[in-house]
């Protein structure tokens, strides 16, 4: 079952992963630092566009951020070769 918390927390645990900073990775994907703040924390999520934009930025699937698989990495291969 889906929760904000788990899927802020791994959107936080991706990027600082990534070592990158709320506002780098919001310009990246058109989202402000923010907004970034509440979905990082639990208190909110977002569209299905930049669920997809953050998958293909950090080249993880979707079912892991939304809590559904434990694969980080589950279905990324159809990425390879594209710009993240």
């Amino acid at each position: 079952m889906f929760s904000k918390d788990l899927f802020g927390k791994r959107i936080f645990e991706i990027r600082k992963l990534n070592c990158e900073t709320q506002k780098a990775f919001g310009e990246a994907i058109g989202m402000s630092s923010n907004n970034l703040c509440e979905v990082e924390a639990g208190k909110k999520t977002t569209t299905a566009e930049k669920i997809a934009l953050i998958c293909k930025h950090y080249h993880v699937s979707a079912d892991y951020l939304l809590g559904l698989s434990d694969d980080v990495n589950g279905g990324v291969e159809r990425w390879s070769g594209e710009e993240p």
